[in-house]
């Protein structure tokens, strides 16, 4: 994958833009919402005593938690454009053999002002984690989040994009039909990417600093920057203390351990190594266009 730079400076200035203070309670909440429960030190400090297993699991559920830390912060920052709507909720979209085949055998002129209608059958179905529409505009955005591409081989991602193009042919008659009668008159598709590492613009991969242009709402990309680094801080603070409430009580039985000499046969005083051995280490829709979401340019529509 070619990696292109946003080109943010050429991006025209919002009306919106966010304020850092003001945001900072509601982050909070949010943080405290999604890491209290599984992540707090006493849930951390179980799981390192119950072993390699239970402290792997509990670390397997961090994506899981980042990746809603991710939408809903997204969310929050999108209200401050009166003009958005963001929906995250009844999103599964058909995707059919003939959408796949119009969008990997066919330019994107040839099918852009086509819409499918969502009843369509299919086993197959792509569910977004957001999408995003403007009313004023009448642009929707599909969107997918990601907290790291780094593992994601080429064709996996393109596959990726082919199916959010063909979902999105089916996006207008989804919104007008059970969205409140919204109206797309366009839908691009983007994968933001936490990491903000191997970005491809023009192809509908973006890094997640450049999510101003997807909500026009200056300083958004520092304002989910900033949420990543406080969730992630707070894991760490909250892991610091698991580790040394485990640690403690370890290391008093292991020095217990050491110190109970018993008496042999011959009355010498030795370790007891049974006590070491027990310390256990831890681990009317008119013309729809459809294609990749794109970067404004001042002065550009």
């Amino acid at each position: 994958m070619t990696t292109i730079l946003s080109g943010a400076p050429g991006a025209p200035a919002y009306p919106h833009a966010v304020d850092l203070d003001a945001l900072r309670p509601r982050f909070d909440v949010l943080i405290d919402e999604l890491s209290s429960q599984p992540f707090s030190a006493g849930a951390l400090s179980k799981a390192l005593a119950g072993g390699v297993s239970d402290a792997a699991a509990i670390l397997r559920a961090i994506p899981i938690q980042e990746g809603r830390l991710l939408e809903r912060g997204i969310g929050i920052i999108a209200d401050l454009n009166p003009d958005l709507v963001v929906l995250t909720q009844n999103l599964r979209l058909p995707v059919t053999k003939t959408a796949l085949e119009l969008v990997e055998k066919n330019d994107p002129k040839h099918f852009r002002s086509l819409t499918l209608d969502a009843d369509t059958g299919g086993r197959k179905t792509y569910t977004p984690d957001l999408i995003i529409v403007n009313r004023k505009t009448k642009l929707a955005h599909v969107v997918d989040v990601k907290r790291s591409l780094g593992s994601y081989e080429v064709s996996r991602i393109n596959e990726l994009k082919s199916r959010m193009l063909a979902a999105a042919l089916v996006v207008p008659d989804l919104l007008y039909r059970d969205h409140h009668r919204l109206v797309a008159e366009e839908v691009r598709v983007v994968i933001l990417n936490a990491e903000n590492q191997r970005s491809d613009i023009a192809g509908g991969v973006w890094p997640l600093s450049d999510l101003d242009h997807l909500v026009e709402v200056g300083g958004a990309g520092k304002a989910i920057g900033m949420l990543r680094e406080r969730f992630h801080a707070r894991i760490d603070e909250n892991w610091k203390l698991a580790r040394n409430a485990f640690a403690g009580p370890m290391e008093e039985r292991v020095r217990r351990g050491a110190s109970a000499d018993i008496a042999d046969a011959n009355g010498n005083e030795v370790c007891d190594p049974g006590s070491i051995a027990e310390v256990h280490q831890a681990a009317s829709r008119g013309q729809i266009r459809v294609g990749f979401a794109r970067i404004p340019r001042t002065g550009t529509g």
